[in-house]
């Protein structure tokens, strides 16, 4: 007995269905150092890991932040633009995937049809009808013979895994420019706070000088200075409030509320700031999610390579069909008129004018780019935790010589303020000792706003924390 021809062509096409084309992926070399230039002694670097899940900006326990952030995940309309491209994402896996199965298809028709004969003998021409009904179900499949299939899967799942790294980096990036806006609003709290302090002592000083020129012991250069002084400082004072204004904003879009249905009410610059720890896991830095996507990516890309190269491969499909087919209705379903077809079917291209080569030329460009992307973001990650751990070791020295300037200048203030009310010395001597004890405060301030923002850029170039991810 013949073998059916479906079996034949199965039996020689299946044992081909292992055979994938193009290169397997195989994750290249990064840029690591053995460790970072910058970190305190006992600092290890980070290995690969999944992207980072820690609730980081908890490390500043502050309950008004914590609530923000919860906000943000809600309402910020970036991160719900990435959570659905990353659906888009998983979808385009699942109609990848459907290219490993057959597909079946159901066909009803029905037709009449008129035709003209004449007759040779009598030169009459004569009308008859004809009548076709039909159903038919049919199914064809295209083995993944080459790979293809497997290989555009492969990319479609890499591309999918990199839109979650994508979302996760919305994440990050949306909470971490919370945390930074967040502590610069509460810098210039405490900053309006001093100026108000500030305001409140040079109207002391004006009064000062207005009553000694009252009494002939100062000059109305004195009195004309500390008005100028205290009309100065007022100006600045009034100038932070449009400066918060655009903080309260953009922290407002950040959560997703309009700025007109958002505030904060004043608040001191907070003074918790978290210790960075001598020793740290080594689950850190390549958990970045910006690291992740150019992974993925580059796995994507070394995944199209291998339905480039399928493409040289002739395409196989097997298809069957079986139905009735009758002029009437009422015999459609007849034994009699029961029809099938089953048989595979070959398709090679003989000749594209090199636009094979072209495409697999293209997707192994694409892939080197991808590697050189990798790499590139990999160097840009070091350079940023490098920097912040500067910037972080300068800061700690820089808030100890502020707080001794701070006493300093204080100090400097009240000598002569106190010598001009004894007349030894001139209103230029108190502008001067003032100025330079504002100057200091304030650049106190600076430099503790800027380690706390400096702390939140640290965590955000470790991936989110510096604790392991579970």
């Amino acid at each position: 007995m013949k073998p059916h021809p479906l079996i034949l062509s199965l039996g020689l096409i299946l044992p081909l269905a292992a055979c994938t084309a193009g290169p397997d992926y195989q994750k290249p070399q990064a840029p690591l150092s053995s460790q970072f230039k910058e970190q305190p002694e006992g600092w290890r670097q980070a290995n690969p890991a999944g992207v980072a899940q820690d609730q980081w900006w908890s490390l500043f326990a502050n309950a008004e932040l914590d609530g923000l952030m919860r906000q943000v995940e809600v309402g910020n309309q970036n991160l719900a633009a990435a959570e659905a491209a990353y659906r888009q994402a998983l979808a385009a896996v699942d109609s990848a995937d459907a290219a490993f199965f057959p597909t079946v298809s159901a066909s009803a028709a029905a037709s009449r049809a008129r035709s003209n004969s004449s007759s040779t003998l009598t030169g009459r021409e004569t009308t008859s009808y004809r009548n076709s009904r039909s159903l038919t179900l049919g199914a064809s499949w295209a083995p993944d013979i080459w790979g293809s299939v497997r290989r555009a899967s492969e990319q479609a799942g890499a591309t999918a895994q990199a839109s979650a790294a994508e979302l996760a980096a919305a994440r990050l990036s949306a909470q971490t420019a919370l945390a930074t806006a967040y502590f610069q609003l509460r810098s210039l709290d405490s900053q309006s706070k001093l100026l108000a302090a500030t305001v409140a002592a040079y109207q002391r000083s004006l009064e000062i000088a207005r009553n000694r020129r009252a009494s002939d012991l100062g000059s109305s250069a004195d009195v004309a200075q500390a008005q100028a002084q205290y009309d100065s400082a007022r100006a600045n004072a009034i100038a932070l409030t449009s400066q918060r204004a655009a903080l309260e904003h953009a922290i407002a879009v950040l959560v997703g509320k309009p700025p007109a249905d958002f505030s904060l009410p004043v608040a001191d610059l907070p003074t918790q700031v978290p210790a960075v720890p001598a020793a740290l896991p080594a689950s850190l830095l390549e958990r970045r999610p910006d690291i992740v996507v150019a992974e993925r990516r580059m796995a994507a890309a070394n995944a199209k390579i291998g339905v480039a190269s399928a493409a040289y491969f002739p395409n196989v499909t097997l298809s069957a069909s079986s139905g009735f087919s009758a002029s009437a209705l009422g015999d459609l379903l007849r034994a009699s008129n029961f029809v099938w077809s089953v048989g595979p079917q070959l398709a090679e291209s003989l000749f594209d004018g090199g636009a094979r080569d072209a495409a697999k030329a293209q997707a192994i460009a694409a892939y080197d780019q991808q590697v050189a992307s990798y790499r590139q973001t990999v160097l840009t990650s070091l350079q940023a935790v490098e920097d912040q751990l500067s910037s972080l070791n300068a800061l700690q020295g820089q808030i100890d010589a502020r707080d001794q300037a701070v006493a300093a200048a204080t100090e400097a203030e009240r000598i002569v303020l106190n010598q001009y009310k004894a007349g030894t010395v001139g209103y230029t001597e108190v502008i001067t000792a003032q100025t330079a004890a504002l100057s200091a405060r304030q650049s106190a301030l600076t430099v503790r706003q800027n380690r706390l923002t400096a702390t939140v850029a640290l965590l955000e170039a470790l991936g989110g924390g510096w604790q392991a991810a579970r």
